[in-house]
């Protein structure tokens, strides 16, 4: 046996146990269900590598997990004959955190116990959960193929180091020792170990055994006492859930199963379990989670659903399955006609594949459909009339990513899109009832765009719009400029920005009213001719509007050109931003706008009018100095 290694663990981890070990799990039995799952991974693992290689086998070619448990030393057991590891893997996979998104993730950690452990939930931290109830965790493996004097122990006490050495192990496959703590004395009882397995692990596909327990009666004078025996037997269904029928699984079954493939607390909101049939056959079952993952935004984090074919664990994040804007959905796929030696890059060009990609999408959209039935169904709960409005705040931004991504379903994905308004202040209108309520004569759905909701409806181009009672959609997501140019209708009716061209309300302004704005635009033409000048380098262009009632001035871009949140947005995230400039448009019935003419502080006023207006919809003067210099020397 080789001389023990002591190491430290990466920060990170080190981070990750002193919150684990402050019992941040509201729910400490979960540590069962995390440590089952890595086992029955294992075996999957082995499954997938022994298809090119059966000699991985050894002497044991059936897969299962074992979990036992010695009062007198106070120690769980859960061991698996799966893929096993090297000394070197143990070091890696036990020590450090290689995931992506792990920088993200501690800096999200907050120091609040509640939200803290949720984010540890949506983390996964899978093995360290031991920790909740070990205060030493002891680890023995042997990776498959290895011979038998490569084993490697693995040993911490969940503080700042670990120990790893060498050592003869006979069996393949990796057994986790628990070293429980005074307070953990429960879960060394068949009766817990046998409930919590049925509760979260009972759709493991994999046989989990444990020692039989029989009666024994007490001798004279003594009570009697369950006792074990050396005969296993198998504590759970071991048939994966999602081949059997929908009508053997209770709506609790399929909620544990969600949690355990995606190391959620929370419940899903929906799910989908279908068996397809034709000339792609496969078994879907899809869950729409309830929370956002802290990691939705990261492009670097893989994505997907488990693929199985024919009940053997292919890969997890088979991104190719579903679009990258239902990348927040959980579940798993199992095809009947892949090949079982499918790869990541034979994924994208099977044409099976394509075809349950589309089958999926369909299905995830036809959940989402009947999450929003459900928000004005009389009959539904109030829990159930809440769930299309808390996925749309979780998940409503990223579904927009698929107005661009996905031509084939953009109409129902735009008619799952919900928005505030001028007349809503929660985003709970969708374009449907938007259309439903415009007024006669209106002939085009009216939005902005802002960086918040409070910016956007403060915003000087909704004037006229408020006067006329005309309904604004609020459009305050980070993806919303850039997926609404890919939406420029909706069941017939164009979608129109108010800050885009020149406002015009058609039958909705009366006659009077054109008239004297064109009266008002010819009398104001000199006082324009000198703006234009002055701003010649600030302004493509300046003219009379119709959309100001109280403001004196706002700024637009031409139809079909980039707005300025637009543009700001590209120059934060260290893109090129288009160089066109906006458009100033004045109020010319507007006292300032009116003290322009004649005034010897002409150009001063006009560089005024164009910093206030871009000030107005959430931008910032190029010259700040030089903007607080004139505004002061006008009021002093």
């Amino acid at each position: 046996m080789s001389q023990k290694q002591t190491l430290s663990f990466q920060a990170e981890v080190a981070q990750l146990l002193h919150l684990v070990t402050h019992a941040l799990y509201s729910n400490k039995e979960i540590f069962l269900r995390e440590l089952i799952s890595n086992a029955s991974d294992a075996c999957d693992k082995l499954r997938f590598e022994a298809l090119h290689n059966s000699a991985l086998y050894e002497d044991a070619p059936n897969l299962e997990v074992r979990v036992s448990f010695d009062p007198e030393a106070r120690t769980l057991t859960i061991a698996d004959n799966g893929i096993g590891l090297s000394q070197q893997e143990a070091i890696d996979n036990l020590g450090t955190i290689a995931k992506s998104g792990t920088r993200e993730f501690m800096n999200r950690l907050s120091g609040d116990q509640k939200s803290d452990a949720q984010l540890i939930g949506q983390f996964g931290v899978g093995f360290y959960s031991g920790f909740i109830v070990a205060d030493k965790i002891a680890v023995e493996s042997r990776r498959a193929g290895l011979p038998p004097a490569e084993g490697v122990r693995w040993v911490s006490g969940g503080a700042g180091d670990f120990e790893v050495e060498t050592m003869v192990r006979a069996q393949r496959g990796t057994s986790v020792t628990l070293h429980l703590r005074e307070d953990a004395q429960d879960y060394l009882s068949s009766w817990k170990l046998k409930s919590i397995i049925g509760k979260y692990s009972d759709h493991i596909s994999l046989p989990i055994l444990m020692r039989k327990e029989e009666w024994k009666e007490g001798e004279e004078g003594k009570p009697g006492e369950h006792v074990l025996t050396g005969e296993w037997e198998t504590v759970n269904q071991a048939t994966a859930l999602w081949t059997r029928a929908k009508k053997d699984i209770t709506p609790e079954q399929y909620q544990e199963f969600y949690k355990a493939i995606s190391h959620d607390y929370e419940d899903a909101l929906a799910w989908s379990h279908n068996r397809v049939e034709g000339s792609t056959e496969y078994t879907q079952l899809l869950f729409v989670p309830g929370r956002a993952p802290f990691d939705l935004w990261n492009r670097e984090k893989a994505a997907g659903v488990k693929l199985y074919v024919k009940r053997v664990f292919i890969m997890d994040d088979a991104e190719a399955l579903l679009p990258a804007y239902l990348r927040f959905v959980k579940g798993v796929i199992d095809s009947a006609d892949l090949p079982l030696n499918v790869s990541r890059e034979l994924l994208q060009e099977s044409r099976d594949v394509k075809a349950i990609r589309e089958g999926n999408t369909r299905r995830v959209l036809a959940m989402l459909e009947d999450l929003a039935k459900s928000e004005k169904d009389e009959a539904a709960s109030a829990e159930d009339k809440g769930r299309f409005a808390k996925f749309q705040a979780e998940f409503g931004a990223v579904l927009k990513e698929g107005l661009g991504e996905d031509p084939a379903n953009r109409d129902r994905i735009a008619g799952l899109l919900r928005f505030a308004s001028t007349q809503s202040d929660t985003a709970s209108v969708s374009l449907a009832d938007y259309k439903a309520r415009m007024k006669e004569g209106q002939d085009a759905i009216y939005y902005i765009t802002g960086e918040t909701q409070a910016a956007a409806a403060h915003s000087p181009q909704l004037e006229i719009f408020r006067k006329k009672g005309i309904e604004v959609l609020f459009m305050t997501d980070r993806v919303d400029e850039w997926a609404l140019s890919y939406l420029t209708e909706f069941d017939g009716t164009p979608l129109q920005s108010v800050a885009k061209g020149q406002v015009d309300l058609g039958k909705l302004q009366d006659e009077s009213e054109k008239k004297a704005a064109e009266e008002a635009a010819e009398s104001f033409k000199p006082v324009l001719a000198r703006l234009k000048e002055a701003l010649k380098d600030k302004a493509q262009d300046v003219r009379v509007t119709t959309r100001l009632v109280d403001s004196p001035a706002c700024l637009v871009v031409t139809d079909g050109g980039v707005s300025l949140q637009l543009a700001r947005l590209l120059k934060q995230s260290g893109q090129k931003a288009p160089d066109a400039k906006p458009v100033l448009e004045v109020n010319a019935s507007h006292p300032l706008v009116r003290k322009l003419e004649g005034s010897p502080n002409f150009n001063d006023l006009a560089h005024i009018l164009f910093d206030q207006a871009l000030l107005a919809e959430g931008g910032l003067p190029e010259d700040p100095a030089a903007y607080v210099k004139r505004v002061n020397a006008l009021l002093a």
